[in-house]
């Protein structure tokens, strides 16, 4: 959250370096107008981010992480053989579990083994492949995947539009309170923005994803993505 205040007064006092300057808060003589203002600008995504992972079981530790580790080694291999550097290919997620079966009849738990879950996050920069890479993880024995999810790798400019509509949204509205309240302008006290992001609802490949996916191109429309700025204004209405 970043928060800014327009100081009425600025005043230099030589004060120790440990000392930190403290938030100004403006007084206001009329009514205040606090107003939160969303905008959103919407941009065709430039790059997707896909996570893929293999699941595997096994009756000791050992020939879980083992057989895990060969599939993963797989996975990898034909992601690099599809062009995708190493730099967007990153491992998010490593778990090794014990697996217990629950009878219902005595209530018990019975040890049945280990369970490894190992995940990497790929980055897509040619979003036109994102169907071909998707299909070629499953062929490789990815059993995990989820995405593809879209979203700008550089966002700095839409937020900067959305942050410049939001604040003469929000000007423009508090100018239109003070006029119904018979005052002739506005000050600006405070402005305070976060930001949020809004993207097509990514896909999870189930087991029935996977077997049609070996039999057709699995479609994929990258849309849209939106990038948001909620911003809280505060106005001083004035004569």
């Amino acid at each position: 959250m970043f928060r800014f205040a327009v100081p009425a007064l600025l005043l230099t006092v030589a004060m120790p370096m440990s000392v930190q300057a403290a938030e100004v808060q403006i007084a206001a003589e009329g009514p205040v107008v606090e107003l939160n203002v969303q905008e959103i600008v919407h941009s065709a995504p430039d790059v997707a981010q896909i996570g893929a992972g293999v699941i595997t079981r096994a009756p000791t530790a050992q020939a879980a992480v083992q057989q895990n580790a060969q599939a993963m080694e797989r996975l990898v291999e034909r992601m690099r053989a599809l062009g995708i550097d190493r730099r967007d290919i990153q491992t998010s997620n490593f778990n090794l579990n014990p697996d217990y079966r629950h009878n219902p009849q005595t209530g018990e738990q019975t040890f049945s083994g280990y369970t490894v879950h190992n995940q990497v996050n790929v980055k897509l920069r040619d979003l036109k492949r994102a169907g071909e890479v998707l299909d070629a993880l499953v062929a490789a024995g990815a059993n995990n995947i989820h995405g593809p999810n879209f979203m700008l790798e550089d966002d700095q400019s839409a937020k900067a539009e959305a942050r410049s509509a939001a604040f003469a949204s929000g000007k423009a509205m508090a100018e239109n309170y003070a006029r119904m309240a018979g005052y002739s302008g506005v000050r600006l006290l405070e402005v305070s923005e976060s930001f949020q992001s809004y993207g097509p609802r990514p896909i999870m490949v189930t087991a029935s994803r996977m077997e049609s996916a070996m039999d057709a191109a699995t479609p994929i429309e990258p849309g849209e993505v939106g990038t948001g700025v909620m911003i809280t204004v505060k106005y001083e209405m004035v004569r």
